[in-house]
């Protein structure tokens, strides 16, 4: 199927460590079903993260007054080597590792749960108690606010877990190394966890938890590894066990017949094979031309984006300078930034989007309320409406990047709602001699998508918060997992309707939502009018191998049986029984 990835394993060595492995297996073959999300086959014993320091109970001995200033200073000393270390790694990573280390760093050093700790030890609390007791407080807080901001409790219960391991002396719990490639299966993943996995020894990651645009998933993409989400039963699968992932399916099979499954990662082998022949440009078997462009982050990543065969970049999240930081970059310090990506893609289309934060990305320096659903509140293009500045200095930064390099990037808005909100940002982008966008992750906006392109020279459609919001279903929830699937109907139907009206005009309309990042989908939305698809990097050869297979008539004929359907699952039927499995 188009889409698979193997990571190097020898197939001979690995089935006699399956067979001499002392850990008991199942017996029986098991197929568990989870979302999938990451497309490819793996075949490994499992590994799960090591043990993590037991939380301390609530009661405990009283410290002295006198000793309580020195157990302050220790509780904030082991956090700040937490954050050290984390901010070491992500100094070393790039892309959405490097983001979501940097973010874990930042939330080790939090005044918020390290007040509360420093007031808990003032009262006599000793420094271990202290930290599990004022992190369960906010994570409880946090889970009770659901939506994107529950997120934040599996990155706070991993911060607690890290500074625990170092207030008592012990390792720095995480993911361990194995000696052989293995799958890694766990109920959750946390993103420092995710963030340094090594693909040649990780082949593949399946998880209780989780939904299709976690961290989880999206490293899982960027390292281009088999990833299935939402396994029921999957903590039943002890350690050592063998099991095949199937992230085209989205099964984990718990003691397959060795013989089938090496089968089936030789048959991905060729897949890899003959998916990485293909160099570009984005167009299908019959001519007609799809832009397959990446998703970046910083210069890192773009400039290893671009010895893949993505023919420019199709979302350049802007956030990476922004975040963690006590005030806002200068319009110098920007523009180097920028610049960064536009010389990767010198004389190539980039597309930037301006400042995404809020909600589960707050600015310290932007003065964000208290809300109460934070992801429905003041995030993406509206943290502008309270602190125009901020958006005309990125404007003019991104111009400044523009004439420096000699480019001509464009610029787009995210969480557009309105056509007037359309209108306002395109005046601004126009007054900096740039080409204005707008993301459509709003409902309301690819209603209104034809008022919205009277404005804009182009739509691009992130399909992670456009499930989100049409589904009225918590991305990151495992529970509600099912419900953003990419592949929902009604999430479908809003992407052809944003497509059509793009086509009526003559104005672009990409996807750059991780729904472009799957071969099959990639094919359907090419069929309801999509001009150009941006993905993880890892992503873009099996996307462009997918359509450089498939007529533009088969695209179209997929896409209007999978608009016919009422579920996710239908979605995918219909689509493959057009497509065939070629393109799954």
């Amino acid at each position: 199927m188009c889409g698979f990835t193997l990571e190097s394993v020898d197939l001979s060595m690995l089935s006699c460590n399956l067979n001499h492995m002392s850990t008991p297996f199942v017996t029986e073959t098991q197929v568990l079903t989870g979302v999938p999300v990451v497309a490819g086959v793996a075949y490994a014993p499992v590994i799960r993260p090591g043990a993590r320091p037991s939380v301390p109970p609530t009661e405990a001995a009283e410290i002295e007054e006198a000793a309580r200033p020195a157990e302050v200073t220790r509780m904030k000393a082991a956090a700040a080597a937490v954050a050290e270390r984390l901010r070491d790694r992500a100094g070393h990573a790039t892309g959405v590792a490097s983001e979501v280390l940097a973010t874990t760093a930042a939330l080790a050093q939090d005044r918020a749960w390290l007040g509360d700790a420093e007031k808990r030890i003032t009262a006599g609390t000793p420094a271990e108690q202290a930290v599990g007791g004022a992190i369960a407080k906010i994570a409880d807080a946090l889970a009770k606010a659901g939506d994107l901001m529950a997120e934040r409790v599996t990155d706070l219960r991993d911060v607690r877990d890290r500074v625990l391991a170092q207030l008592a002396g012990l390792p720095e719990p995480g993911v361990p190394v194995p000696d052989v490639p293995s799958v890694l299966c766990a109920e959750d993943l946390a993103p420092a966890d995710t963030a340094g996995l090594d693909p040649a020894l990780v082949v593949a990651l399946a998880t209780t938890l989780g939904g299709p645009t976690s961290h989880t998933a999206i490293i899982a993409r960027q390292l281009g590894i088999p990833c299935v989400v939402a396994v029921e039963g999957l903590d039943a699968v002890a350690a050592g066990v063998p099991v095949m992932v199937d992230g085209s399916l989205g099964t984990v099979t718990v003691s397959p017949d060795a013989g089938e499954a090496q089968r089936a990662v030789a048959r991905a082998r060729e897949d890899a094979e003959r998916i990485a022949l293909w160099t570009g440009p984005g167009a299908t078997v019959d001519g007609h031309r799809v832009a397959v462009l990446a998703n970046v982050q910083d210069g890192a990543a773009a400039r290893s984006a671009s010895q893949t065969p993505a023919e420019g970049v199709g979302l350049f999240r802007t956030e990476l300078c922004f975040l963690n930081r006590d005030t806002e970059p200068s319009v110098r310090e920007q523009a180097e930034i920028y610049a960064e990506v536009l010389t990767a893609f010198e004389g190539r289309k980039v597309v930037i989007r301006t400042l995404d934060a809020g909600s589960d990305k707050p600015l310290k320096f932007a003065g964000h309320p208290d809300e109460a659903n934070p992801a429905l509140g003041v995030r993406g293009v509206r943290i502008s409406f309270g602190n125009p500045g901020l958006l005309t200095r990125q404007l003019e930064s991104i111009a400044s990047a523009a004439q420096a390099t000699g480019s001509d990037p464009w610029v787009m808005a995210p969480m557009i709602a309105t056509p007037d909100e359309a209108k306002n940002f395109a005046a601004e982008a126009r007054s900096f001699g740039l080409t204005p966008g707008v993301m459509i992750e709003i409902p309301a906006a690819a209603l209104l998508a034809n008022h919205i392109l009277e404005h804009v020279d182009f739509l691009s459609i992130g399909t992670n918060d456009l499930a989100q919001y049409t589904m009225a279903a918590d991305r990151m929830s495992a529970e509600l997992a099912t419900l953003t699937d990419p592949w929902q109907p009604g999430v479908l139907a809003l992407v052809e309707l944003a497509a059509r009206a793009g086509a009526a005009v003559g104005k672009p309309v990409g996807v750059c939502g991780e729904a472009a990042a799957d071969p099959l989908l990639a094919c359907v939305l090419v069929g309801m009018g999509v001009t150009s698809l941006s993905a993880a990097a890892t992503a873009v050869p099996g996307v462009g191998a997918a359509l450089a297979e498939v007529t533009l008539d088969r695209c179209r004929a997929a896409a209007a049986a999978v608009v016919q359907t009422a579920s996710a699952a239908d979605a995918r039927s219909a689509a493959l029984a057009v497509l065939g499995a070629k393109t799954g």
